[in-house]
């Protein structure tokens, strides 16, 4: 990692910890105890990787930082919520999260699911009161896609398949269509978001950067899945093997290690080759691509 990216990555990690703990309701406002709970799974935790693509796409089109913190916020308070939701013992059951325990072991089952209630709702409050774009159509159509990305055609619907596959054998077009939902649509909606605060782009090279946020979403997860089979439960910060231990199909229980590396790295590529159609220079979602791809936990 480069000093020029190091120094960015910690720069706009903490633009997004700043908003973030400025935008959570304080933790002594009634009920206390929700608020609390909420700040508890939100800061101090994550390398907020929806966000810096968000900023990253947002600098492509030429965005005002203060739309897409906004944006970038309501990806990460969406992805918040899920992570709670997908830790109850309904779900996946996981007692670790973000190397501390998950909200249902800190608090109670019934706090966690106010506290994704609440940060799912905090997200649509955020992108409907501040301004996005200088286009209320525009910003009713960022929303639409926030909310399309969250919802049964897009993360809650990959958890949903997530959760009927376990114990099945599925073929890869199968495992790739939900995490194309489950974890793809908020990484696809991460980065349009972002670069939808400005208009720098025209529709063409909107596709291709969505073609691009395909690939890295797919390439985020391959590289989850490697983590989760290779990485220690100190290194992740969350239990590792647990996709083993759960019998749920990954790439490396279809792949292995070795073959789902290689499809990391292909869809590395194929992100660079999006980019390139761009027609203009991308220096910080290449940066980015890579921080994904090449992350060791």
């Amino acid at each position: 990692m480069n000093a020029d990216f190091q120094g960015w990555l910690k720069n706009r990690q903490s633009q997004i910890e700043s908003y973030l703990e400025n935008r959570l309701p304080a933790d002594n406002c009634a009920p206390e105890r929700l608020h609390e709970a909420m700040r508890y799974v939100v800061l101090g935790g994550g390398k907020r990787i929806r966000p810096l693509l968000s900023f990253a796409a947002g600098e492509l089109s030429g965005a005002e930082d203060e739309s897409v913190v906004v944006a970038a916020a309501a990806v990460e308070l969406i992805h918040a919520y899920s992570l709670v939701h997908d830790d109850l013992p309904c779900m996946d059951d996981d007692t670790l999260r973000r190397g501390k325990p998950t909200c249902h072991v800190k608090y109670d089952e019934a706090t966690a699911l106010l506290v994704g209630d609440s940060l799912q709702s905090l997200a649509f409050q955020l992108m409907a009161e501040f301004p996005l774009t200088d286009h209320p159509h525009k910003q009713l159509e960022m929303i639409k896609q926030l909310a399309q990305a969250a919802g049964s055609r897009g993360m809650a619907g990959g958890q949903a398949i997530d959760l009927a596959s376990v114990g099945k054998l599925l073929t890869l077009p199968e495992l790739e269509f939900m995490h194309i939902h489950k974890t793809g649509a908020l990484i696809r909606a991460a980065v349009m978001l972002g670069a939808r605060c400005g208009e720098g782009l025209n529709d063409e090279q909107l596709s291709h950067l969505d073609h691009f946020a395909k690939c890295i979403g797919l390439a985020f997860q391959v590289v989850d899945d490697v983590l989760d089979a290779e990485a220690t439960t100190a290194a992740l910060g969350k239990t590792a093997g647990k996709d083993a231990e759960q019998n749920k199909p990954t790439y490396v229980s279809i792949l292995g290690v070795k073959q789902a590396r290689e499809l990391a790295e292909d869809l590395q590529k194929d992100a660079y080759r999006a980019l390139d159609h761009l027609g203009v220079a991308a220096p910080r979602l290449l940066q980015v691509t890579d921080f994904i791809v090449q992350r060791e936990f």
